[in-house]
């Protein structure tokens, strides 16, 4: 490091993280006041700032077990790659952000090569909920977590991990979530026979939209079955729009497929409720305050994996809020009679509505914070930094 200029090598891998480290990057040369170099790998919004990624961050954005498991010879010789740049480049400081399975393979041989170089993790691996023997094996070469969940402090000290701080999550101070939210306060009361708008979110991926498009249509097939009318939006991404087009083609009802954040926080503010697949999305729409029910299909090895898990939900609008606020179903049981019930009580004006809604406010006030969390992060890293060069 010098009077004027930070290094920093940086492993970011799915979109979500690519966008953190990017905050976080800019954020840190605010707060340092020095111009940021970076080196590593990252997507658009890291190379937007200057990084030349060593190769394309999507060759380790893998969902599921057997994803992993296919590209297993190619992912070990890139973690060991990766590893040999970061040392070579000298950084002031490591940033890995998510992605645990691999960036934390790396930080591990960085810290073996180089003792010296601070190594900071952003995102919190979900030690709460499976394989919590890592918080405390993170210890030997992670010298500060930034967690996004309030909770996750907690939960490392409570399992030997290393030191951590809440930064609050991107999500909380998105302006068109908030006001999706606003929107929604300000509803009118539901006309019992009225038309429901209905969102669904089968996935950002494909193997999600094709394992949930098909209970999604006998969700909607049973709601009209049972003699509601519907309004039907599926906000989606670029890469599975085609997908979802061909396969709502010969719906009953045919849905306004949404692209882009302006018209997704758009639907979320019109909403009557949302079945969606598991995942942030489930946060995003707690935050708009639409009510939600959500639901998942894994593959083989999900299934054999789920002995492992500790938590008691895999929501996480239910663990922030540490009680049940958001319905769940996985595997065989997502069922559309089940789903299409529930989505009744949720789209009226219910006792089951409002009790989620008392949730969804108790979730804003847990992860409320008084920065944006890029300057929170970017404090606690140069702290962490200061502190592991003594």
């Amino acid at each position: 490091m010098t009077a004027d200029r930070m290094r920093i090598a940086i492993v970011a891998g799915e979109e979500s993280g690519d966008i953190l480290a990017a905050d976080l990057v800019s954020a840190l040369a605010k707060e340092s006041g020095k111009a940021i170099e970076l080196s590593g790998v990252g997507g658009s919004h890291l190379q937007a700032l200057g990084l030349e990624t060593l190769f394309d961050p999507g060759e380790i954005s893998l969902m599921g077990i057997s994803a992993v498991l296919a590209r297993l010879p190619q992912l070990f010789r890139r973690i060991s790659a990766t590893a040999d740049a970061v040392v070579e480049s000298n950084p002031d400081c490591l940033i890995t952000v998510d992605v645990p399975d691999f960036s934390l393979r790396v930080a591990r041989k960085v810290r073996a090569a180089d003792p010296s170089i601070p190594i900071i993790h952003y995102v919190c691996p979900s030690v709460w909920a499976w394989r919590p023997q890592r918080a405390a094996d993170m210890r030997g070469f992670v010298d500060h977590v930034l967690c996004v969940l309030p909770f996750e402090v907690a939960e490392l000290e409570r399992l030997d991990g290393p030191s951590a701080t809440y930064v609050g999550h991107r999500l909380t101070h998105d302006t068109g979530l908030s006001a999706a939210a606003e929107r929604q306060k300000a509803a009118p009361p539901r006309e019992p026979r009225a038309a429901r708008t209905l969102l669904l979110l089968p996935g950002s991926r494909r193997s999600e939209v094709t394992k949930l498009l098909d209970p999604f249509r006998e969700t909607v097939e049973t709601l009209i079955a049972r003699g509601m009318t519907l309004r039907l939006v599926i906000p989606t991404v670029p890469h599975v729009a085609d997908m979802v087009r061909e396969g709502t083609a010969d719906w009953p009802v045919k849905p306004e497929i949404v692209l882009g954040k302006d018209a997704r926080y758009e639907a979320f503010g019109q909403a009557d409720a949302a079945l969606a697949a598991s995942g942030t999305v489930t946060l995003e729409l707690a935050l708009a305050r639409v009510p939600t029910l959500s639901c998942y299909k894994t593959d083989a090895f999900g299934r054999l994996a789920y002995s492992m898990i500790h938590a008691w939900s895999a929501s996480l609008p239910n663990l922030i809020a540490d009680r049940p606020v958001i319905p769940e179903y996985y595997d065989h049981f997502v069922r559309a009679g089940t789903i299409a019930r529930h989505l009744e009580q949720l789209a009226g004006d219910t006792s089951a509505r409002a009790a989620q809604l008392d949730g969804f406010d108790a979730i804003a006030a847990a992860m409320a914070t008084d920065r944006p969390s890029g300057e929170i992060a970017a404090h606690a890293a140069l702290e962490a930094m200061r502190k592991h060069r003594g």
